[in-house]
């Protein structure tokens, strides 16, 4: 593990800490030309993830997307889409420093996008993803993915309308 803080997501837990803070990410379910799904396996909680990360002052939610597929997979990424906005108060993720005292309890409100490789190659981001690669969908049921997560994933995979909580 790299300097940052643990992660630990809690999803529809009634034991999980009150939230603390509430902070805008974007998530980007990327698919190249065969339908496989961008992957990668986060450092901080060695769970599978789609692209994901918190909005920086100063970017959009499209910049913030395709910055943070660009950082944790080295894939640079064109948005196509809306998957949708996901801010179920059930999900927070709570932080913690390497002492295991509580940095920050946040309750996510994130905007999922759809989008395509445009270039780059694919190899993990230095202290963001241990593992990078391509899925097929329908193997994506046996990776190691945080039931929020998954919920983004499946709903993006279904090809439904845009979901909102």
């Amino acid at each position: 593990m790299s300097g940052k803080p643990r992660r630990v997501d809690h999803w529809q837990d009634p034991d999980a800490p009150e939230p603390t803070s509430r902070k805008p990410s974007a998530s980007l379910l990327v698919r190249d030309e065969s339908g496989r799904v961008l992957l990668l396996r986060r450092t901080d909680n060695r769970l599978w993830t789609i692209p994901t990360g918190g909005l920086e002052k100063g970017e959009t939610i499209r910049e913030c997307a395709i910055r943070e597929c660009r950082e944790e997979t080295g894939i640079d990424v064109e948005i196509t889409g809306l998957v949708g906005v996901f801010s179920d108060p059930g999900h927070v993720i709570e932080y913690r420093r390497k002492s295991g005292k509580v940095k920050e309890v946040r309750q996510p409100v994130n905007v999922c996008l759809r989008g395509r490789p445009v270039g780059g190659e694919l190899a993990p981001g230095p202290g963001e993803a241990s593992e990078v690669r391509w899925a097929d969908p329908a193997e994506i049921a046996g990776y190691d993915i945080h039931p929020a997560m998954r919920r983004r994933i499946d709903h993006g995979l279904s090809g439904a309308e845009p979901h909102v909580d």
